[in-house]
Formats: C-alpha cells, structure tokens, sequence
C-alpha cells in the first residue's frame, strides 16, 4: 500500500476517534449528535456544555500531545541513532517533571484538581520550567553521547539520569506541604483532562512552535540516522541542525508533561509503529507519519481510559505502559532473534 493511501487511511481514522473521544464518557453523546453539540445545536442544552467546554479541549489535547510526544522520540531516535531512545527512556521526562516539581513546589497555590488553577502566564511558566528541565537533561544526554557510542549503554546511561532527577524531585515534594505532594502524585498519573479551554491556546501554541522546528528537517534527520560525518558532506550545518531538533524536541516533551503529566512509552512506540506501518526509513514520509500514528494512539488511549464508564475515568500513563511495554518487548526480541545483538 502507497504512502499516499496510508495516510489519508490514518486521517480518516482520527476523524473518527476524535468523534468517539467526544462522545464516549460519564455521558453517552449519541455520534449523530456530536456534530450538533459541537456548534451549540443540539436539543439538549447539556450536552452542548459537556461537548464544548470539557470534550472538545480534553480531545484536542490527547491530539496534540499524541503528535508532540511521537514527533519528540522520532528526533531523539534519529538524532542519538537508536531505536529505543524516547522522552522516557532518555531521562527527558523526568528532566521536565523535575522543573515542574519545582515550579509546584515554589508556587502556593494548590487550588485546582491538577496544577493550581494557575493563570495563563503561570501555565507559560509551567511551560517554560518543564522544558528547561526537559533541555537540561538532552544537553547531559548529547554531551554523554560523545563518550558511549553503544545505543545500550546510552539507554543505561538515560535511565540513570532519570533515577537522579527522580530522586531530585523527590526531595523537593519531601519538603512541600501535603497538599502539594498530593497535587503531584496526581500529576504523574497522566491526564487529558487538565488542559482547560482557558489553556488550550497556551498549550496549543507551545506544541505548534515544536512542530514547526522540525517541519524542514527531514533531510537533516536522514543524514544524521547515518553519520554525523555524512551529514558534513551534504552541507548540512550539524550542530545548528542537532541543536534545533533537540530544542524542538524538550519542547514538545517538556510541555506535554507540564499540561498532562509524564506520559511514558508513546514517544518509543509510535516512531516504531510508524516505520513499520510506512516501511520506510525516509523521515519525508515518516515525520507525518509518525505525527498521525501518535495521534491515533493518544486518542485510543484516552477512549480506553473512559470506557469504565460511572464516571470512572483510567490514568493515561498505566494504559499507554501495558500496550507501550509489550510493544518494545517485541523491539528487543526481534532484533536478537535477527543475530541484530541489541537493537
């Protein structure tokens, strides 16, 4: 099958999984009247609400952070030439949970269910600190990368950078009040319920400005899945090249987690997923391919988190672990089984 049918296929499939994100919840919204609720239309009033004021920002989130988190490991797996590299498993979450640890911790303010009714410029803090935590980290990892050529023991080396900021963070929940411990611990569950309408265009904007970094690197990305050195030879000027992927990518990483939480195994999965979908390795088809499969994950993820129904509502972070961990799995034993050593 063609790139070109691939995707209008995936398209076709997130239309219909925005429509059912928005109707699947502690309300059953009938799929004939979505569409109705969506431009205030429909004949009851209620479900107007629900639809425009808590569905349509909840969706566009999972949307958005599906995209942003797939697009983030696609730059770390190419940038670092692994395919196991990710926001999670490089540490970068934990970077970005540690500057949003900080942020609760330094803020007085716990009203809200996830982060304190903070006010727009306090979420474009939130933004800001978990991003530069997110930087700090690929900074660390990109300097470490120059000493431990082997993709294992980078993954090692990433996995301990995020017991030391977790261990960080740590300490600085140890030190703030009961009620800020249980804002975060709430947090770190993952959620697509916490972005407001009020704090969708922050969101929304933080996202699009990471995208748009990457949107004229696919033949950067192809030359560094090569050789830094093969890079040289195409004119591609590497470390402004490196530089900008990496800043796009804590970008998107450290923004979803401000917003969402720490949502593991989505930036390794759908990067995969995507490569084998397209069989491809040319990142001119896989940018927006591995963009759409994310988003079809996230919001799979969040129609799955609803489906208990009475007003149950499952955490992101174990639904995407229990499909994300079996999946990686596979990585691994398919890349032994192939005489590959590790992947």
């Amino acid at each position: 099958m063609n790139s070109k049918r691939l995707f209008a296929i995936l398209c076709a499939g997130i239309v219909l999984l925005l429509a059912l994100d928005i109707s699947i919840g502690s309300v059953r919204i009938p799929l004939r009247d979505v569409g109705k609720a969506l431009f205030g239309a429909s004949d009851h009033a209620e479900w107007n609400t629900i639809v425009r004021i808590f569905r349509v920002p909840k969706t566009l989130t999972a949307l958005l952070a599906g995209m942003a988190l797939a697009v983030s490991g696609l730059i770390l797996q190419s940038v670092f030439k692994n395919p196991l590299a990710g926001p999670d498993s490089l540490g970068i979450g934990s970077g970005a949970s540690l500057g949003v640890g900080f942020l609760i911790l330094a803020t007085g303010n716990t009203s809200s269910a996830l982060l304190g009714g903070l006010a727009t410029f306090g979420y474009a803090a939130l933004v800001i600190a978990a991003s530069a935590g997110a930087g700090l980290v690929l900074a660390l990892i990109l300097f470490l990368s120059r000493k431990f050529e082997r993709g294992v023991t980078l993954l090692i080396v990433g996995l301990l950078i995020g017991y030391l900021t977790g261990s960080l963070v740590s300490l600085l929940i140890f030190f703030g009040t009961p009620q800020k411990v249980q804002l975060y611990m709430g947090w770190t569950y993952g959620s697509f319920s916490g972005v407001r309408l009020g704090e969708l265009p922050v969101f929304s904007l933080a996202i699009l400005s990471g995208l748009l970094l990457t949107v004229s690197s696919s033949k950067a990305l192809n030359a560094f899945i090569i050789s830094d050195t093969f890079a040289l030879t195409l004119g591609i000027q590497v470390r402004h090249e490196r530089t900008k992927l990496l800043a796009a990518a804590a970008l998107l990483a450290g923004s979803v987690t401000a917003f969402c939480g720490p949502i593991a195994f989505l930036g390794i999965a759908a990067p995969q997923a995507a490569r084998r979908v397209f069989k491809s390795s040319d990142h001119a088809v896989l940018l927006p391919g591995t963009l759409l499969t994310g988003a079809v994950i996230a919001l799979v993820a969040d129609i799955a988190s609803q489906l208990p129904g009475g007003g149950t509502v499952l955490p992101i972070n174990p639904l995407l672990a229990l499909i994300g961990a079996p999946f990686i799995l596979a990585i691994f034993v398919r890349s032994s089984a192939a005489g590959g050593g590790e992947p």
